[in-house]
């Protein structure tokens, strides 16, 4: 009897304390030496563990190849979710996966960030989603073919029309086969939402069939699903129709666009959690684009409407913050020395326009591009060139001898004691790099903002 209560005792030990491995392999490693876990939680991010990237030698074909390897132990109380093994602070740094009470194992290439590129080598769940993903993936691809050839035969080719129908059908299957499949899983949902809406027969009309496609783009996708909403499935799902499918070279019908894709997806949102998580995100989105009038108008229709809870002051400060400096706003105003007397960017008046130069004697490309662009604004005699140099102190001479070839030009120049780019004026511009354009109008609205010097000279050039 003892012998058995022993027994019983170590065996639910053992499961209390169970834990499950999560186990990653770069090949070749990147630069950093940490990754950090999180569970994904609506469009947020919360950490679970950090650690090291341990690196190991291999040898493949005689040669030896370097490996980056990683775990994580995660205890038996760990929540089933989508989860995210970071590695880069910038760019697509990352790799998501789903945990549902077992052990994962994926091997990645971290220069091709791809999740496509992830190979699972265990965990039930994830190889059985990725196997779906390309079984899918790989019939959609002809489906898609025969539409663009029945497109481009305005409904003449009968090959492409009985193709479609045949890809269809298989598609139809592969769906229900991987549905089946994954009854009672983690990824039973995803496997369901990630179907794409495909007209019973391909369109002859490509104006029919781009607005069937944006119509039923979430017509399998369930908003009130919580597996969902935890996950990035939801917030990749809106992306992919606001800035893609909703997407045009002509600014003024993208920022329409952009309403009605937003519209359209705020209206299938039922929960003010979700709205709220969704509104965050496409605000943070746009903010990062630098769309002003886009961003204005999301706080206007939608965040300043939630739940005063969900509201958050310093985050719309920071984000109209950022947006200080970008087309459609008043540039912030900043003053200089000329002469010995201040000079005002907001009380110029010397031109019809004006254009802005932020550089530096310390850019290659500044002190390069900055000449060629003097010489070509002598054509545009009724444009007012403010070129501002951001210097560190002990440039500032160098900047005095620079400055003497920009006689036309008024020449500002501001520094900072610790960092030149904590200069007061270079913040409120929330400059990404130099040189930076700012095209003004006669009010010193920013009317463009070219990202280079030949993207200037085009502006000028042409008809503006």
């Amino acid at each position: 009897m003892m012998k058995k209560l022993l027994a019983l005792l170590i065996f639910a030990t053992t499961i209390v304390n169970a834990q499950y491995t999560i186990k990653g392999t770069m090949t070749p490693p990147d630069k950093g030496d940490w990754v950090i876990l999180y569970k994904i939680e609506g469009a947020k991010q919360k950490f679970v563990a950090n650690t090291n990237i341990q690196i190991d030698t291999v040898i493949i074909s005689g040669e030896k190849q370097a490996l980056g390897k990683f775990s994580f132990e995660l205890p038996n109380t760990t929540k089933p979710g989508a989860y995210r093994a970071t590695y880069r602070n910038t760019g697509a740094g990352f790799v998501d996966f789903f945990f549902n009470k077992e052990n994962v194992e994926f091997v990645f290439n971290p220069k091709f960030p791809d999740q496509s590129a992830v190979v699972f080598t265990s965990s039930r769940e994830n190889k059985l989603y990725s196997q779906y993903l390309q079984a899918y993936n790989n019939v959609q691809k002809k489906i898609d073919a025969a539409q663009a050839t029945f497109l481009e035969s305005q409904g003449e080719d009968k090959e492409a029309k009985k193709s479609y129908k045949k890809h269809l059908k298989e598609l139809e299957d592969v769906q229900e086969s991987y549905e089946t499949k994954s009854e009672g899983m983690l990824v039973h949902s995803f496997i369901k939402a990630s179907q794409r809406h495909n007209a019973s027969n391909p369109h002859d009309n490509l104006q029919e069939y781009l607005s069937e496609t944006v119509d039923n783009f979430f017509e399998f996708v369930d908003f009130k699903s919580e597996t969902l909403y935890n996950s990035s499935f939801l917030i990749d799902k809106i992306n992919d129709f606001v800035f893609y499918l909703n997407f045009s070279e002509d600014k003024q019908l993208q920022q329409k666009l952009i309403r009605q894709s937003v519209i359209k997806v705020m209206d299938q949102l039922p929960s003010d959690k979700l709205k709220t998580a969704v509104v965050n995100y496409l605000i943070s989105t746009l903010t990062d684009k630098r769309n002003g009038p886009a961003v204005d108008w999301m706080f206007s229709e939608y965040y300043d409407k939630l739940p005063q809870a969900s509201q958050d002051a310093e985050f719309k400060k920071e984000k109209l913050d950022i947006l200080q400096a970008t087309v459609g706003r008043i540039a912030p105003d900043f003053s200089w020395d000329e002469a010995g007397q201040e000079v005002k960017l907001s009380r110029l008046d010397d031109g019809k326009k004006y254009l802005l130069v932020f550089w530096s004697t310390g850019c290659p490309h500044c002190t390069k591009e900055v000449p060629e662009l003097y010489k070509f604004m002598l054509n545009h005699k009724d444009v007012s060139v403010i070129s501002f140099g951001i210097e560190n102190e002990d440039a500032i001479p160098t900047w005095n001898e620079f400055i003497k070839d920009l006689p036309e030009w008024h020449n500002a120049m501001g520094t900072h004691p610790e960092y030149k780019f904590d200069n007061e004026t270079v913040k409120k511009y929330n400059l990404l790099g130099t040189p930076s354009y700012f095209v003004l109008d006669r009010n010193k609205r920013i009317i463009a903002m070219p990202e280079h010097a030949e993207d200037v000279e085009k502006y000028f050039g042409g008809s503006h």
